[in-house]
């Protein structure tokens, strides 16, 4: 049998790869297909339709601020159709409008994804706000505190603040219904997110991490977990079925 050998180089800028806990990486930040994928991320998080791989090559974009600086006479030209190129901008234009806990979310932060960005905007409503307490206090490990924080300083700081976002949680982000975690595996709906939106058309607001505000903890596996513990402690009531919940 031939030995398969890991590759050494980037296949996209030739640079030498790095080992990260058995995963290798481009360290290039000036990495053409990294950046398309980042771009990519970003406009798939944020719903931006046709913005897509192709389009984003099309239009030679190298960053996430590049969509904001797009001109329709150049866009036109490099999608050769009006009507393409005036649908995406309508798009680019209401991605403007996102909320805080989508946004922190899409810029491909390492480790720190849609849950990570969630728990943070349970403690906070304003990136103003951030601080390496508050990233403790949503219950997130040190390394993902570790990279947010370096994103913080660096990228936000110098490059991505000036964005035409208010960097806020937005109203569609804020109801005044009672806030609900769940813990551990369900049995009552196939996933968690199947759960999530029944709870939320019922008015529920549905978090990732225990907060002063949280009324009530779905735990249907019965295990002690840390979540129960603080719930308990924190006299939250617990549901063992989410069902309960849907019949208040």
């Amino acid at each position: 049998m031939k030995e398969i050998l890991p590759p050494t180089h980037c296949p996209g800028c030739n640079s030498e790869l790095v080992w990260v806990n058995d995963l290798l990486y481009c360290r290039n930040s000036d990495c053409a297909d990294k950046s398309r994928k980042i771009i990519s991320h970003f406009a798939s998080s944020l719903k931006i339709k046709g913005l897509g791989p192709a389009t984003i090559a099309s239009l030679e974009l190298s960053d996430i601020s590049d969509i904001y600086e797009l001109d329709r006479d150049y866009v036109v030209s490099k999608l050769n159709s009006v009507t393409l190129a005036d649908k995406l901008l309508d798009q680019i234009e209401k991605s403007k409008s996102a909320g805080l806990s989508n946004l922190l979310g899409s810029f491909s932060i390492p480790l720190f994804g849609k849950t990570a960005s969630e728990k943070l905007c349970s403690q906070i409503s304003n990136i103003t706000e951030v601080t390496e307490q508050k990233l403790l206090e949503a219950g997130l490990g040190a390394k993902t505190i570790l990279n947010f924080m370096h994103w913080f300083n660096t990228e936000y700081a110098y490059k991505y603040k000036n964005l035409p976002f208010e960097w806020k949680t937005t109203q569609e982000e804020i109801t005044s219904g009672p806030v609900v975690v769940i813990t551990g595996k369900l049995f009552s709906f196939k996933t968690k997110e199947i759960a999530k939106g029944v709870l939320q058309q019922k008015g529920y607001v549905v978090k990732t991490s225990i907060t002063r505000d949280t009324k009530y903890l779905v735990n249907e596996s019965n295990i002690a977990s840390a979540k129960t513990k603080k719930a308990e402690a924190m006299g939250i009531i617990i549901i063992s079925d989410i069902k309960e919940l849907l019949e208040i």
